[in-house]
């Protein structure tokens, strides 16, 4: 496979490349040259195959040419010893659980692929790498669990000092060892900001091998569209429709990875990108002017972003044509109190409790179906997180306590690691260079 970069400046890059270097040199994302086109019997196929053959199968089509007989097989059985769920709350409507990974977000299914295999291919070779992290909440914890103790690389994250849950903090500020936390006095958008600057640096550059595992890398994105596929097939198997499927959306990485996804195998009716009130996406759809802004912080905080990295690519994979975009995508903006009401009101029904991201979702694909009349077309809703990582806005929102499972339970009890940060780059750089 060959990837472009988007802004269209820099050389073809293969899997491998992109991979360690996380963006082009010319600042850009890479994207496929082409895409692989599976003909419409993949669906009755997939939807018997457990999750790591439907990965490799998947997978193999894409970047299968640069493992050598067995690699990417033994990456897949490694990274994956979990799968998504899907859950069903009646007829039409269905939610896909992908917090069932050992950090209890949906950036498991990214990261753990992704280090496993930057492992692999630097298991012959005698270089450090560092990756820097920009994360809002659950990025931190999937991408310095997935990397903890990786021999030969070293993470370092950087997150919005007081605007990530308590319990989010404590899942990636406690490891230590090749971990680095920097807590950032500013928003995601200065963390986002941070990294950017820091690819850019020329001194940088020559003095380290930086790479990324944010959703700027195309390794966390080529995984992700593998639940697409999976949840997908079992829809069109039950129902005999391709499903709407809403994505709750922030920097753009995980909707981008099923439009992806859908290049390849067409399985969606209609794409949803629920945002909260940082709602620059939303308003392109309306407007079809795209004017990035300072991030707001709300209860469903992994969304916060107001300027999504991964909008460059979206708009690339369509053009740059406003009514491309829109024949696939449709977008809303929900706020805090209506994302407390949709939480309700799906506990209330369904009995089912989702997180405030979740609950995005939730409330914009009802939107969605009362604006369009698409009552009866089948629905698929990303469940992105486990709601204990919020229990406290679940214990306010539905009055009812929700068990931590063990993952989060035993991270309370360890001891908080961090180093303070301002957001002028000349700080991070120098911080970088001590390490």
């Amino acid at each position: 496979m060959k990837l472009f970069s988007t802004r269209q400046q820099s050389p073809l890059a293969c899997f491998r490349q992109a991979l360690f270097a996380g963006q082009a040199p010319d600042g850009g994302l890479y994207l496929p040259t082409e895409f692989p086109k599976f003909s419409s019997s993949w669906m009755n196929k997939f939807a018997t195959l457990s999750y790591p053959d439907l990965a490799f199968s998947v997978l193999d089509q894409l970047v299968g040419d640069e493992f050598s007989p067995g690699g990417l097989e033994q990456v897949i059985e490694q990274a994956y010893s979990f799968q998504p769920q899907l859950s069903f709350l009646n007829d039409t409507d269905s939610v896909l659980e992908l917090f069932h990974g050992p950090t209890l977000s949906f950036k498991d299914f990214g990261a753990q692929f992704m280090a496993k295999s930057m492992g692999w291919f630097l298991q012959d070779e005698s270089r450090e790498i560092t990756i820097l992290v920009a994360t809002s909440g659950d990025t931190g914890s999937a991408v310095a669990h997935a990397y903890h103790n990786v021999a030969g690389i070293r993470i370092v994250l950087l997150y919005p000092s007081g605007k990530v849950s308590a319990t989010q903090e404590m899942q990636f500020t406690t490891l230590g060892d090749n971990i680095t936390a920097l807590e950032v006095e500013g928003t995601f958008d200065d963390c986002q900001a941070l990294v950017k600057a820091a690819f850019q640096d020329r001194d940088l550059k020559e003095r380290m091998t930086l790479s990324s595992a944010n959703s700027i890398n195309i390794g966390r994105l080529l995984p992700q569209s593998i639940y697409y596929f999976w949840s997908a097939a079992k829809i069109i198997s039950r129902t005999g429709q391709r499903p709407i499927i809403c994505v709750p959306s922030g920097n753009f990485g995980n909707i981008c990875a099923g439009l992806i996804g859908d290049r390849i195998g067409n399985y969606a009716k209609k794409f949803i990108a629920a945002v909260n009130a940082n709602d620059v996406i939303a308003e392109y759809v309306e407007t079809g002017e795209y004017r990035p802004r300072p991030s707001r912080s709300t209860l469903s905080n992994a969304m916060d972003v107001g300027r999504p990295s991964n909008w460059e690519r979206i708009e690339t994979l369509f053009d740059h044509d406003h009514k491309k975009i829109t024949e696939r995508m449709w977008s809303t903006s929900v706020n805090d109190k209506d994302t407390r009401a949709a939480m309700r009101h799906t506990f209330m029904d369904f009995g089912y409790v989702a997180d405030p991201h979740t609950s995005v979702a939730l409330e914009g694909l009802r939107r969605y179906r009362a604006k369009f009349a698409q009552q009866d077309s089948p629905a698929l809703v990303l469940s992105t997180a486990h709601p204990a990582k919020f229990h406290e806005i679940v214990k306010e929102s539905l009055d009812r306590a929700i068990e931590l499972p063990p993952a989060l339970r035993h991270r309370l009890d360890k001891q908080k690691k961090t180093h303070r940060m301002s957001t002028r780059f000349d700080d991070f750089k120098q911080f970088l260079w001590r390490l």
